[in-house]
């Protein structure tokens, strides 16, 4: 009979179940675990963004397989979960920073832009027709007055701002070593540490061609992407797969 109940209320995207639960939502979160993880990490001098790219076939272009996103200038993103979802979600929030350029003429802030984001996903959740977008950014930049700021979207529209925060696979795990080992006066070399030795958590084999690495410093208000020989500079730090 349970089962039943739930099959009735989990058909219907905008049909609270007795208990309060929104089944479609749930199973969006479902959707992005399935996902590779990426780690968002706020230092002092800015925000980096890591995130392990796995090539599920030898055939496959590394190259095709993207997890980071620049928004704009100042601010980048990381996914995980449904990568067409994704690609909307990074579209639109590139969308909502050229507006704010045009109508203001100012770069939009990092919180600014996460709650756009946030308001078009949760009309996602609120109208026929539709389904929840099964994935997560990780929303990393700094604002015009030089604050470093990260933001996660979730499937229900909620924005949460984070010192440091993983999406995607073994979140849990991954969580639970950036407790352990965050620091807030992490700068953004040992941020870039940090994200990659948390990745290695969950794959101890890190190919420094199968990560991503972005970083926004406060100095230069900038995206900017790590080459492979930075990042296996980093990885050899904690015994990843740097040089000998």
């Amino acid at each position: 009979m349970q089962d039943q109940n739930q099959q009735a209320y989990d058909r219907g995207m905008t049909i609270f179940s007795p208990d309060g639960r929104l089944y479609q939502v749930e199973y969006a979160r479902e959707a992005i675990k399935r996902g590779t993880a990426s780690v968002g990490v706020r230092t002092t001098d800015g925000v980096v963004l890591a995130a392990d790219r796995q090539v599920r076939s030898p055939l496959v272009e590394e190259q095709s397989i993207e997890k980071l996103h620049r928004i704009d200038d100042h601010i980048a993103v990381a996914s995980a979960g449904h990568v067409a979802d994704a690609r909307q979600l990074i579209d639109f929030a590139r969308e909502q920073a050229q507006v704010n350029r045009l109508r203001y003429d100012e770069p939009i802030g990092v919180e600014a832009l996460a709650k756009e984001v946030t308001d078009y996903i949760q009309r996602h959740t609120q109208s026929g027709g539709v389904r929840p977008f099964g994935t997560a950014l990780a929303i990393g930049g700094v604002d015009p007055d030089g604050t470093p700021k990260l933001f996660e979207t979730d499937p229900s529209g909620t924005p949460y701002e984070w010192q440091a925060t993983t999406i995607g696979g073994n979140r849990e795990t991954l969580m639970s070593f950036l407790e352990d080992e965050y620091r807030g006066d992490l700068d953004l070399e040992g941020g870039i540490t940090l994200a990659l030795e948390t990745l290695a958590q969950s794959n101890e084999d890190i190919d420094p061609e199968a990560v991503e690495v972005s970083v926004v410093d406060t100095e230069t208000h900038r995206v900017r992407s790590l080459e492979a020989e930075e990042i296996d500079s980093h990885l050899a730090e904690f015994g990843g797969e740097g040089d000998e």
